[in-house]
């Protein structure tokens, strides 16, 4: 795997990921020796402001490109750490956006010191996250599903609607192993971030776990605007496959095989495309001027992005064949991966929306 990581930024530092990535792929997989990676070389707290001991990496312009590039890196290392990984730098986003002063220095604070950070917004069916404020109290009843990184996950954000408009975002603690319930998670892809259930039944807060005011995690350009993030980790899942191609018709001697020349360039002008877009976003939505209607592009480079990695998947598919399909190798895990991951979230909603914002917009995409 080390040939997919020979050209990063980052030297060596991912090498030993993506050597794990086989290993962990199941959901018994443990994915903490890689956050330790992550932690010790200081990837966690690069995600916080400059001010604050960081770099800026999602949460100021100056650090827009280099987190464009930290997730790509890491999604062609193991997409289920990168999950993880664009979680975390969400959620210190979030904060840093919206949190109080005394939030900040508290939360950045725990960060410097190593904690992991998630945002787990999916409630669990019959069952949603509720809460009664009773004096300086939060009571929480309900849970949350689909929440990555059970075990490993110190506070997430999580997002609670009060059915009047909301929602409302609070820091809860999250490293409970009895609340912790990983069983349900049996997706074919993606099996190692253990996103499972969290139930916070009987778990009271404080009042200033408020993170910002109602309505705040829907704010744009920062909510649609802010799927950049976890389209570059897309992209790197793809890259990844692009590269591993590359190697195995070398491998083989079929580089002078005419249409697997034709689909390698219209592979890598694919991902080229939609790399130049996700540079865009990140300039763009991360600016200190960007207004509510940058969210556009964010939702427009979604489009290119899945349409890139579905190219890219059935680039390997027709170029290998079968071998692409054996369980257990690197194609198949990588593909499966991928293959979930662009899942996320509600890609019609997001299509549609849109496509609403261009008519209302009456502009070229330059022009937004």
């Amino acid at each position: 795997m080390t040939d997919l990581l020979e050209t990063s930024n980052f030297g060596e530092l991912l090498i030993p990921i993506a050597e794990r990535a086989s290993r962990v792929d199941s959901p018994e997989g443990d994915l903490a020796p890689d956050i330790e990676t992550l932690r010790k070389e200081g990837w966690l707290s690069a995600c916080l402001p400059t001010a604050d001991g960081g770099r800026g990496w999602g949460t100021e312009p100056s650090g827009s490109l280099a987190a464009l590039d930290a997730l790509r890196f890491l999604g062609r290392a193991n997409l289920s750490v990168v999950r993880l990984f664009e979680g975390h730098m969400n959620a210190v986003k979030l904060i840093a956006l919206y949190g109080d002063e005394r939030q900040r220095a508290a939360t950045f604070g725990e960060i410097r010191r190593g904690a992991l950070f998630g945002v787990w917004g999916a409630d669990d069916p019959g069952n949603p996250l509720t809460m009664v404020c009773v004096g300086e109290e939060i009571r929480l009843s309900g849970a949350k599903r689909f929440a990555s990184g059970l075990g490993l996950v110190d506070r997430a954000i999580v997002i609670v609607s009060d059915g009047d408009g909301g929602p409302y975002m609070l820091l809860a603690p999250t490293s409970s192993t009895k609340r912790s319930d990983a069983t349900g998670w049996t997706m074919a892809g993606m099996r190692a971030t253990r996103s499972g259930r969290y139930d916070f039944r009987g778990l009271v807060l404080s009042a200033d776990s408020h993170i910002g005011q109602k309505g705040d995690y829907l704010r744009e350009p920062h909510f649609e605007g802010g799927i950049w993030r976890y389209c570059a980790a897309h992209l790197g899942g793809a890259e990844a496959l692009y590269l591993k191609l590359l190697a195995h018709l070398t491998a083989r001697g079929r580089t002078d095989d005419l249409d697997q020349r034709r689909r390698v360039v219209a592979c890598a002008t694919a991902l080229e495309t939609c790399r130049l877009w996700l540079v865009r976003c990140a300039r763009e939505i991360e600016g200190s001027d960007a207004g509510p209607d940058k969210a556009t592009l964010a939702l427009l480079a979604r489009e290119v992005t899945e349409a890139t990695c579905r190219e890219t998947m059935e680039t390997v598919d027709r170029s290998v064949g079968m071998a692409a399909h054996q369980e257990g190798e690197p194609f198949e895990r990588m593909k499966r991966d991928l293959s979930l991951f662009l899942c996320q979230a509600a890609p019609d909603a997001k299509r549609e929306k849109a496509g609403r914002a261009l008519f209302l917009s009456g502009k070229l995409v330059e022009m937004i």
